[in-house]
């Protein structure tokens, strides 16, 4: 089969797409010929070696993809040949085939692209576990999202917003992702491309939210916005931190969790896949019946052969992704 190796930690450009050999399916394992997998900014950290998991050399990237299920291994009972997936795994997607466990495997519903299940695998679920299980997001709400053109970014504001949100205010860098933000739902857009952004933000959210603030903030970018995001939270608002995709981690000032109530907590979503693989499992049927239902359709930029792999990270490490980027091992 084709596979995206790394070979060693070492700058994403140097992985390269060879043949390997097919992966066989062992205990409580599926095999999935893979139609598309999702790129996402943590697999660029995890081909560096800078991410906090790092997988045995030699290893492929990726962890989502979507395609049909080809052998099972000893003790899978769930699942059968031919069944329609989408897998979530720590590494491995960027390839023809993976091995996935059983458990993280959820069959897709009736008239969904792969390059759709794929896209609303990751950044979904981290999304959902943020605003959810992090945050503890009640319909009504105010919702802030930092990044929210992004992958994680527009997901938090399509998932807040068909949720039941009463004002979903995104947070972007110039008109482009002003516009992506705005398909996903934004009830208001904010450029944090200012020198003012520390002051610039709170009075723009308390603007809008008649002095209120922001109940909920996701942020997964850190740096300056973290901090201005903070300082623009309501009373006992919740913040959750899911990465780091503007370079940069922020200290947290933790006077301003004492003067307004407010609790800041993190999200590493794939300890909920390998410590509570049923509350993974609770949260892709919930992503997959909003979508039936019409409320979710992930903003999808590019879809990308496999072999393209690098141009859709480094748009990814220069911050040029609007959405999602899917690569496809299918041709097209």
């Amino acid at each position: 089969m084709k596979a995206v190796l790394v070979e060693r930690f070492a700058p994403f450009q140097e992985a390269r797409l060879v043949d390997v050999a097919d992966p066989s399916p062992g205990r409580g394992e599926v095999l999935v010929d893979v139609a598309a997998a999702e790129a996402n900014y943590p697999d660029i950290l995890v081909m560096e070696g800078r991410y906090q998991v790092k997988p045995p050399l030699p290893f492929s990237p990726g962890k989502a993809a979507a395609g049909v299920v080809s052998a099972l291994g000893e003790g899978v009972t769930r699942l059968a040949v031919g069944d329609k997936v989408a897998a979530q795994v720590e590494y491995g997607a960027y390839a023809e085939k993976l091995l996935a466990r059983d458990e993280s495997c959820f069959r897709i519903p009736d008239g969904m692209t792969f390059e759709t299940a794929a896209a609303l695998g990751l950044v979904y679920q981290t999304s959902y576990f943020a605003l959810l299980e992090r945050c503890q997001f009640q319909p009504g709400e105010t919702v802030l999202v930092l990044g929210a053109s992004g992958g994680v970014g527009s997901a938090a504001v399509q998932l807040a917003k068909a949720m039941g949100a009463s004002l979903v205010i995104a947070c972007t860098r110039g008109p482009e992702g002003a516009q992506v933000a705005r398909s996903m739902g934004a009830d208001h857009v904010i450029d944090t491309n200012r020198s003012d952004l520390r002051e610039a933000l709170r009075t723009e959210v308390s603007a809008v939210t008649n002095g209120h603030g922001a109940d909920v903030v996701v942020d997964p970018v850190g740096g300056e916005a973290h901090a201005a995001a903070m300082r623009a939270m309501a009373w006992c608002g919740r913040m959750v931190i899911v990465g780091f995709a503007g370079g940069d981690i922020p200290a947290i000032r933790s006077n301003y969790l004492l003067v307004k109530n407010i609790t800041v907590s993190g999200l590493q979503w794939s300890d909920y896949r390998d410590r509570s693989p049923e509350k993974v499992a609770q949260a892709q049927e919930a992503i997959f019946a909003l979508w039936q239902a019409g409320k979710l359709d992930p903003h999808i930029s590019k879809v990308l052969p496999l072999e393209q792999f690098g141009e859709a990270l480094s748009a990814l490490a220069e911050g040029r992704a609007k959405g999602k980027i899917v690569l496809s091992t299918t041709e097209r």
